[in-house]
C-alpha cells in the first residue's frame, strides 16, 4: 500500500467553508422600489438609497409565462415577492418610482403597500421624448 494523496475530511471541512461565505445581511432602513411596468412583464426592484440592488422579482420569475405575465395580478405577486426580500434587509420605509405603461403600475404599489412597507412618495419617471426622433419619410403609393 502507498500513502494516499486524497484530503481529509477535516480538510474537505474548511474548504467547503471557505468556498461558501456566509451572505452578508444588510441592515437597511430606506429604499426605493423600481417598478418597471411594460405591456409583457412587470419588474420591481428594491434598492438602497445609493442604487445597490437589495431584492427583485419580475412576473415571469413569480411563475407566470405568456400574457398572464401582464396581468395586474401578476405584478401583485412579483411586488409582494421582492418586499418580502427586502424586508428581511430591514426595510420598512420605501418611495416608489413607477416607470412605463403595463397594467401593473397601480397593483403592485397596492401590494407594497399591503405587506406593511411604508410609502413616502410615489413618483412617475416614464421616459418621455422631448420632440424625439426624427419621424419616417413621407410614404410615396
Amino acid at each position: 500500500m502507498g500513502t494516499r494523496n486524497a484530503p481529509t475530511r477535516q480538510e474537505l471541512a474548511q474548504t467547503a467553508q471557505a468556498r461558501a461565505r456566509k451572505k452578508v445581511k444588510k441592515n437597511v432602513a430606506e429604499g426605493i422600489a423600481h417598478v418597471h411596468a411594460s405591456f409583457n412583464n412587470t419588474i420591481v426592484t428594491i434598492t438602497d438609497r445609493q442604487g445597490n440592488v437589495l431584492s427583485w422579482a419580475t412576473s415571469g420569475n413569480a411563475g407566470f409565462k405568456g400574457s398572464r405575465k401582464s396581468t395586474p395580478f401578476a405584478a401583485q405577486v412579483a411586488a409582494e415577492r421582492a418586499g418580502r426580500a427586502a424586508q428581511e434587509c430591514g426595510v420598512k420605509n420605501i418611495e416608489v418610482r413607477i416607470k412605463g405603461p403595463g397594467p401593473g403600475r397601480e397593483s403592485a404599489v397596492r401590494a407594497l403597500n399591503a405587506i406593511g412597507l411604508k410609502i413616502g412618495s410615489i413618483a412617475d419617471v416614464t421616459p418621455i421624448p422631448h420632440n424625439g426622433c426624427r419621424p419616417p419619410k413621407r410614404r410615396r403609393v
